[in-house]
């Protein structure tokens, strides 16, 4: 049955055939959901294919990359409950954004809800030897599951620190009121500093591994960049929320571990141009929500799914 309570965000750029795809897939849901695309400024025919396809979407079209800013921009448009994002490489498994709905409607304090993902081989991608050509668990829902955050008895399922943006439902009125993806990061790991600000105006964030979303990542992709922009980010999360201590500390493993090449360095240069900006910007987090930053320490050092290598 269609269920109108999610409007389906997508953000895409330079990816026509991925996108396609895409509203292939989200064209099939039985919920109908409304559907917000941005292009971010794309060059490869990305909006005339949009416009010739069925799917009835609002087309938000661009004049230059706003990365997850493209996110706000459709979020303003919305007039549900709930937003889903979804990449232009991943899409929701039917009945998921009605199950996600569902455990927002019925817990208050929850904010949103993170699906377990299912990776799938890119026809396009490199076919390493052996690799598997059916879908596969993506290795960040072990950690998804495994959460270390205590959660209150009503949570539905593990807490979360953070999520996954293209695997995500949250509540579009939490989600303004924190004020949306930062400008200042575009992509990757821009998720962060969201959820800290969620956590701090009292949302609760939870795994539900009965939801599905499926990414068959794009190799239309520049790795080295976003690698760049994810250890920036995560440098730039750690000194604008977190205590001296944390932040040396989630600083110094970041050294410790990235690769010692020319993107690592990039990366760690444009953390320190910013930092006039997060001096202005800083705000310390309550004491409560650095304890949950604090537990997710040790499973952020032995995770392999977050390594900013590649």
């Amino acid at each position: 049955m269609p269920d109108p309570r999610t409007t389906v965000i997508v953000i895409t750029h330079n990816r026509r055939r991925d996108l396609v795809h895409t509203l292939d897939r989200l064209a099939e849901l039985p919920e109908r959901p409304p559907v917000v695309i941005v292009d971010n400024h794309s060059t490869d025919g990305t909006v005339p294919a949009v416009r010739r396809h069925p799917l009835p979407a609002r087309l938000i079209a661009l004049d230059r990359n706003l990365g997850a800013v493209g996110r706000n921009l459709a979020a303003r448009t919305a007039t549900t409950p709930y937003l889903a994002f979804c990449d232009d490489d991943s899409w929701w498994q039917p009945g998921s954004l009605a199950g996600a709905a569902d455990l927002l409607d019925a817990h208050r304090n929850l904010g949103a809800v993170t699906a377990r993902i299912l990776a799938h081989p890119h026809p396009d991608g490199p076919a390493p030897p052996n690799a598997p050509q059916e879908p596969q668990e993506d290795p960040i829902v072990r950690e998804l599951r495994q959460s270390p955050l205590p959660a209150p008895k009503w949570l539905p399922g593990p807490a979360l620190g953070s999520f996954l943006a293209a695997a995500t439902v949250l509540r579009t009125d939490a989600f303004r009121a924190a004020g949306g993806f930062s400008p200042r990061l575009v992509l990757g790991g821009e998720e962060e500093l969201l959820a800290a600000d969620l956590a701090v105006a009292g949302w609760w964030l939870t795994y539900a591994g009965h939801l599905t979303v499926h990414h068959r990542a794009s190799p239309h992709r520049d790795p080295a960049l976003r690698r760049r922009q994810g250890i920036r980010n995560t440098l730039w999360f750690t000194w604008l929320r977190r205590p001296l201590p944390g932040a040396v500390r989630r600083t110094a493993l970041l050294a410790a571990t990235v690769p010692r090449d020319t993107v690592s360095l990039a990366a760690f240069a444009e953390a320190a141009a910013g930092l006039p900006w997060v001096v202005r910007e800083r705000r310390r987090l309550p004491p409560e929500i650095e304890r949950r930053m604090r537990l997710l320490e040790a499973p952020q050092r032995a995770s392999t799914a977050r390594s900013y290598r590649g």
